[in-house]
């Protein structure tokens, strides 16, 4: 019995061949195990560099969309603003269209009022031109009658 607890058996060193083998069975898949975890840890590595990249692109893309949201927001107010300035404007151009059709109505009523004074005042220096030209017929009658007159009167006292 000495000689099987210095020696081991034949048995017992297939034993130990066999769990050996398991052994190394064992590290091979735990190393296999372990490469495809390393591989997976890069490729989770590269999708989180992707990601992180894809994510810094994406709040750079929203910091510029707000700077042109603010820019837009500017001009949209300077716009706003001209368009009120452009609005009043035309409030006052509306009322002075308005004033000057106004006096326009009072101007053309006042020029037929003028046509119709020009008409009645041609009437009536065609009417006093019409006497005036009887007067002056009827003067020159009676310079003639008086001038005879006073030919007979001459004669009379002669």
């Amino acid at each position: 019995m000495a000689t099987q607890t210095q020696f081991p058996t034949s048995g017992a060193i297939g034993t130990l061949k066999q769990k050996m083998g398991a052994l190394k069975q064992e590290i091979d898949v735990l190393h296999d195990e372990s490469e495809r975890q390393k591989r997976d840890l890069a490729s989770k590595d590269e999708q989180i560099n992707h990601l992180e990249s894809e994510t810094a692109g994406l709040q750079r893309r929203i910091q510029l969309l707000e700077e042109d949201l603010e820019r837009s927001e500017e001009r949209l107010l300077s716009a706003t603003e001209k368009l009120e300035e452009a609005s009043k404007a035309a409030d006052e151009s509306e009322r002075g269209r308005k004033v000057l059709e106004s006096r326009s109505v009072v101007d053309d009523e006042r020029l037929d009022g003028l046509e119709a004074q020009l008409k009645e005042a041609k009437y009536i220096a065609e009417d006093a031109e019409r006497k005036y030209d009887e007067a002056a017929r009827k003067l020159a009658i009676t310079e003639v009658d008086l001038e005879r007159a006073e030919t007979r009167l001459e004669a009379a006292e002669a």
